[in-house]
C-alpha cells in the first residue's frame, strides 16, 4: 500500500471515532434511559393506585338507616308504660279522695257530691276510712305515694333514663283525677303529689342522674 492509501484509511478511522463520541454526548446512554423510563412508570403507577384507593374508600362508606319497626315498637312500649301509670294514678287519687271524704263525711264539703248521688255512710265506714287515711293506713300519703313509685319502677325495670317519662305520666294521671273530681283534690292528695315528686327526685339522686340547679 502506498502512503496515500495509509493516510486515507487513518482519516476515515478518526472520523468514525469522532462521530461516535458526538453521538454519545448528545444521546443518553442505555442505563440512564432505562432509569428515566422506570421512574416515569413508577410515577404513573403511584398516581393510579392512589386514585383507585380513593374510589374504593368512597364505595365502602356504609349508609345507616333507622329500623322503624324497632323504633315503633319501643315507642309503643313507652306509651303503654305511660298509659298504665297514668291510669293507676287516676284511680288511686280518686279513691284516696273518696276515702278522705268518707273519713270526714259529717264535716267535709267533699262528701256532698256523693251524698247527692244517693250514697250513704255509717259511723263504722267513717271510722274505717279514718284509719285508712291515717299515717301507715292503706290510703295514707306514705302508702299511696310508695305504691305509685314502686309501680313506676316496676314498669321501667328501675331504668333511671325513664324517670322523666314516668314523672310526666304521673302528672297527667293526677290532672285527670282532678278533672274527674270536679274541683281541687283534697289536701291528702296534694300531699301525696308532693311525696311522689320528691320520690322521683330521690330516684334520680340514687342513680346519679339528678339535674343540677
Amino acid at each position: 500500500m502506498d502512503l496515500n492509501g495509509v493516510f486515507d484509511a487513518a482519516t476515515q478511522a478518526a472520523g468514525s471515532v469522532a462521530a461516535s463520541q458526538a453521538t454519545n454526548t448528545n444521546t443518553p446512554n442505555s442505563a440512564t434511559a432505562a432509569e428515566n423510563t422506570a421512574a416515569a412508570v413508577d410515577s404513573t403507577a403511584v398516581v393510579y393506585e392512589k386514585s383507585k384507593l380513593s374510589k374504593a374508600e368512597a364505595s365502602s362508606k356504609k349508609t345507616y338507616t333507622p329500623n322503624m319497626e324497632v323504633v315503633n315498637k319501643l315507642k309503643s312500649q313507652a306509651q303503654q308504660r305511660a298509659d298504665q301509670l297514668q291510669s293507676l294514678v287516676d284511680t288511686l287519687m280518686k279513691k284516696q279522695g273518696e276515702t278522705h271524704a268518707k273519713a270526714n263525711a259529717f264535716t267535709s264539703e267533699f262528701w256532698t257530691k256523693f251524698a247527692a248521688s244517693g250514697q250513704t255512710v255509717d259511723e263504722l265506714a267513717v271510722k274505717q276510712a279514718q284509719e285508712d287515711i291515717a299515717e301507715g293506713g292503706y290510703w295514707s300519703v306514705g302508702e299511696t305515694s310508695s305504691r305509685i313509685l314502686d309501680f313506676a319502677k316496676a314498669l321501667t325495670g328501675g331504668d333511671p333514663d325513664k324517670i322523666d317519662e314516668m314523672q310526666a305520666a304521673f302528672e297527667k294521671g293526677f290532672k285527670q283525677a282532678t278533672r274527674a273530681w270536679g274541683t281541687e283534690l283534697p289536701s291528702i292528695s296534694q300531699d301525696t303529689y308532693k311525696a311522689v315528686m320528691d320520690g322521683f327526685d330521690a330516684w334520680r339522686k340514687e342513680s346519679g342522674t339528678e339535674v343540677e340547679a
